[in-house]
């Protein structure tokens, strides 16, 4: 699996003009939003850590001016699912979704690693998978990581 990671300070995903997910975030409260890909091969461990992970990582200002987590400050996590992170565009001009697993794959997946969030304590929202989604966000510093399941 893979997730891009994104430090906000407001984001929210909306299908058809219809807003299906926001953080609520008072300034200045940082949030979380999460791009999630997943391939073929990904597993429902896959998920667990990948959920663990995007919950524990200090990527947020704590409140003494260090690094805090979402675990942390409780912080809210947008999770969308996001088949494009697994393109290749090694040839040619047009990418290939090859790598991309089919959604009666991923989508199980994509709802693990929320639930996991869920059972971790988080408050998620979510786009719906499968749909085309408008994502709007301000990203907070910019800070962007991307996780990989396999490099753990």
């Amino acid at each position: 699996m893979r997730a891009v990671l994104q430090r906000v300070s407001q984001a929210s995903v909306s299908v058809d003009g219809d807003v299906v997910g926001r953080l609520e975030l008072p300034p200045p409260a940082q949030g979380l939003v999460a791009l999630v890909g997943v391939t073929h091969d990904d597993t429902v461990d896959d998920a667990t850590w990948l959920a663990d992970k995007i919950w524990q990582l200090r990527i947020l200002d704590g409140p003494d001016g260090g690094q805090a987590s979402a675990a942390d400050l409780g912080a809210p996590i947008l999770v969308i699912s996001q088949f494009t992170l697994y393109a290749n565009t090694a040839k040619g001009r047009r990418p290939s979704w090859n790598a991309a697993a089919p959604g009666p794959i991923a989508q199980p997946l994509v709802d693990a690693v929320v639930a996991g969030l869920r059972e971790s304590g988080a408050t998620v929202a979510t786009g719906t998978f499968g749909a085309h989604m408008e994502v709007e966000l301000v990203n907070d510093g910019p800070v962007t990581i991307v996780l990989d399941t396999p490099s753990r």
